[in-house]
């Protein structure tokens, strides 16, 4: 690891493998567990860099896929990199482009170069390559850039899911060869599908590469969450101890507490923003739809014990009210204090991995997934 990343072990779990750690990057320092809001046209949707701060969240992230199509990734290197060009002094991550390209599903064509599909913006055939991924990722200037890679649907045969694994081990090697800059550190992602066998060939063959963070990606893309806690709890133990790991695209409460208990330190996911487009507040282990009669004269804030903005200032019928008038300001309101749930969440669970408590706490971390609920 470059001497500008490091990763420090503050606390291990005696009993599992959760532990409290600092990711150093060249923008900051990430207390970990953490949840990461996504910002995928290099803005979190709805909510200044300030207002983000605000929430407690440390990292973003960014999409090179979208930030390719809209603006360019010269134009954001003529700004002077991503954090100037949005206004984001903390650490930054952005992914490889990968898994929207295969999401793309029949507009896209596989072979050992790359891939190339159509640009759903202007209809010109695009070809991205591991090498061209990387380019971008230069360009755009995260301090943590991902390994392209082919992420294969759920559910898909053996024999599709091997071939991709293999494959986005070449591609990881030819990655690791066009990576430039020594003040961005690559992940390598580990694939292998719901067959943990080959999750943990990929993670082994990662592992010997020495590379400076590891992520376990291919998860949450249809399969249930136990299949989703066999992989991690599978896949982790054989990643680096002295490493970064993340666990891309999950943030649901259950399955984040599930994976720091085997050792995952970083995760991702739209949910707190896309739910508040919805006009949802997240309230630990509920899903409440503000636009709801009952919030109409419900003066009291989303959660009394939450020190987001939204809730010091604002209250249920408030936020009803913006949301009925369909103004604005509802989405950043929600926006904001579902950031800060989930990583308030992160931090909770941090702080009792410090006190050495999680394994006596780890029963309360087990919120299930959020669902449309009545306020109390």
């Amino acid at each position: 690891m470059s001497a500008q990343f490091t990763f420090q072990c503050q606390a291990q779990c005696c009993r599992t493998q959760a532990r409290a750690g600092l990711f150093t990057t060249p923008h900051g320092v990430v207390e970990t567990p953490r949840f990461m809001p996504v910002g995928t046209l290099a803005n979190v949707k709805t909510v200044t860099p300030d207002q983000l701060q605000a929430t407690g969240a440390q990292m973003v992230l960014a999409n090179t896929y979208h930030l390719h199509l809209q603006p360019g990734e010269e134009i954001v290197a003529q700004a002077g990199g991503l954090h100037q060009f949005m206004g984001w002094s903390g650490p930054m991550l952005t992914d490889s482009g990968g898994f929207q390209v295969f999401s793309l599903s029949e507009m896209r064509q596989i072979d050992e170069t790359g891939v190339k599909f159509r640009s759903p913006k202007d209809g010109q055939i695009i070809h991205l390559t591991p090498e061209r991924s990387i380019q971008i990722q230069n360009q755009l200037g995260a301090d943590v850039i991902m390994a392209f890679d082919e992420c294969p649907p759920y559910p898909a045969t053996r024999e599709a899911i091997a071939e991709a694994t293999a494959r986005t081990y070449r591609w990881l090697e030819r990655c690791i060869a066009a990576h430039q800059r020594p003040d961005q550190a690559l992940f390598g992602i580990v694939q292998g599908g719901v067959h943990l066998d080959l999750r943990a060939e990929a993670a082994r063959s990662l592992a010997a590469l020495d590379l400076p963070g590891y992520a376990i990606g291919g998860v949450s893309v249809g399969e249930p969450p136990e299949l989703i806690e066999q992989i991690v709890k599978a896949t982790t133990p054989l990643l680096p101890v002295d490493k970064p790991r993340y666990l891309m695209g999950v943030g649901t409460y259950r399955e984040m507490a599930q994976a720091i208990a085997a050792g995952m330190d970083l995760f991702d996911c739209v949910i707190p923003t896309r739910l508040a487009r919805h006009g949802n507040a997240l309230v630990r282990g509920d899903r409440w739809n503000l636009k709801n009669a009952r919030f109409r004269e419900d003066f009291t804030p989303l959660d009394a014990t939450c020190p987001c903005y939204t809730c010091q200032k604002f209250t249920r019928a408030y936020i009803s009210h913006l949301l009925r008038s369909r103004e604005i300001l509802a989405y950043t309101l929600l926006s904001i204090h579902n950031i800060t749930e989930l990583v308030r969440f992160t931090q909770e669970i941090r702080a009792s991995i410090l006190q050495g408590s999680f394994a006596e706490d780890f029963a309360q971390w087990l919120v299930p997934a959020p669902t449309p609920a009545s306020a109390p």
